[in-house]
């Protein structure tokens, strides 16, 4: 008795039952990391030192760059050294038990493992250095981090609020002296108009194209 389907018919019906599987793993995969996403907005990331940019930032004043020294150049803002940290703990509390990891780095050569607090997917290409150029200020992104004794996230950085800034970044741009001061109130429309024609921003168009980040 001839088979009611034949091969072919049989590996198309496979492939299609899998490729529904794969669809559907990759929906709940992202629905949970949109949840997550979520979940974690206002909520401080423990960091195997208590850093506190509260103490750092808004009392202390230290300007964003001195920590995270790349992120006027490169793609990514870069984390503080443990060399960073003691310009000034090898001399201020230096024999406090809460830097013991610290002097521990120090002596091993073995950085200190900080666990990031914005977290994008791997598809997902994002570049400090272009945003930094063009005006948009730390807080746009990060928040209030002089007013946070852990940091956490103050933003869901999900495509859609990527794209809002994207779609119309002018409302969300700043003087190039005032990236990064925590506290500077955004510019009037007509300043920002003036800020993101001399940013020579790319058009609308190239701004929210699919590769423009996702690459």
């Amino acid at each position: 008795m001839s088979a009611v389907f034949s091969p072919r018919a049989v590996l198309a019906v496979r492939l299609a039952v899998l490729a529904l599987l794969g669809l559907a793993v990759a929906t709940v995969l992202l629905f949970v990391w949109r949840a997550r996403a979520y979940e974690q907005l206002g909520e401080p990331i423990a960091q195997p030192i208590p850093f506190s940019h509260k103490h750092h930032v808004g009392d202390d004043g230290i300007d964003c760059r001195y920590c995270h020294t790349t992120v006027e150049t490169d793609a990514h803002a870069g984390l503080p050294s443990t060399a960073v940290c003691l310009s000034c703990h090898s001399q201020l509390y230096r024999d406090q038990a809460l830097l013991a990891l610290l002097h521990q780095s120090a002596a091993t050569n073995q950085p200190i493992a900080w666990q990031r607090v914005h977290v994008l997917p791997d598809f997902v290409y994002f570049n400090h250095g272009v945003h930094v150029a063009k005006g948009v200020a730390c807080v746009e992104c990060h928040g209030r981090v002089d007013q946070m004794p852990l940091a956490w996230r103050a933003q869901p950085l999900q495509m859609q609020w990527c794209l809002a800034c994207h779609r119309d970044p002018a409302p969300h741009l700043r003087p190039t002296t005032q990236e990064f001061a925590m506290d500077a109130p955004l510019p009037p429309p007509q300043q920002a108009t003036a800020l993101a024609r001399a940013a020579h921003l790319e058009s609308r168009r190239r701004m929210t194209d699919c590769s423009t980040c996702h690459r």
